[in-house]
């Protein structure tokens, strides 16, 4: 499913009074579930047994509701720039590539900052705020989930 679709989803779901969306396509399902502090995506190809996702889903609001509760201890100043997924951070398109950025770097809404893969996809994740980068609080190819920061942008 394009990334641009699953955003679209993710708005509709937080701006209505549903609690929780399920879409089933050709390449993969996709579930989305309204929570206190954001919506939750997970997805599963389209071969796994609705007992499976039921498994993977489970503990997936438990890390939602307590990383807010850590983030808020160890926040730095600034704007911080959170995973909208759960994934592998990558600073450059491929291992030999130049990073999209790194300290002291000046971005602009909407610039690339980062890839994260999931499920064998890279996700471009853009800047969503214009400033400069003052610190990138995620190691190249460490495993992020939903809501893990990642950049400070000040």
């Amino acid at each position: 499913m394009d990334l641009r679709k699953l955003k679209t989803l993710i708005d509709l779901v937080s701006e209505s009074n549903v609690s929780e969306l399920e879409i089933t396509e050709a390449e993969g399902k996709v579930r989305i579930v309204k929570s206190a502090a954001a919506p939750v995506v997970m997805a599963a190809p389209a071969v796994v047994a609705a007992p499976v996702a039921t498994a993977v889903a489970a503990p997936a609001p438990a890390v939602v509701s307590a990383e807010p509760v850590a983030a808020e201890v160890t926040e730095p100043a600034g704007h911080i720039v959170k995973s909208p997924m759960v994934g592998t951070f990558y600073r450059a398109s491929s291992p030999g590539a130049k990073s999209f950025v790194d300290v002291g770097s000046v971005v602009n809404e909407g610039d690339t900052i980062c890839i994260i893969e999931a499920m064998k996809i890279l996700n471009e994740i853009e800047a969503d705020k214009s400033g400069t980068i003052t610190k990138i609080l995620a190691e190249n190819g460490q495993a992020v989930e939903y809501g893990h920061p990642l950049f400070v942008i000040e």
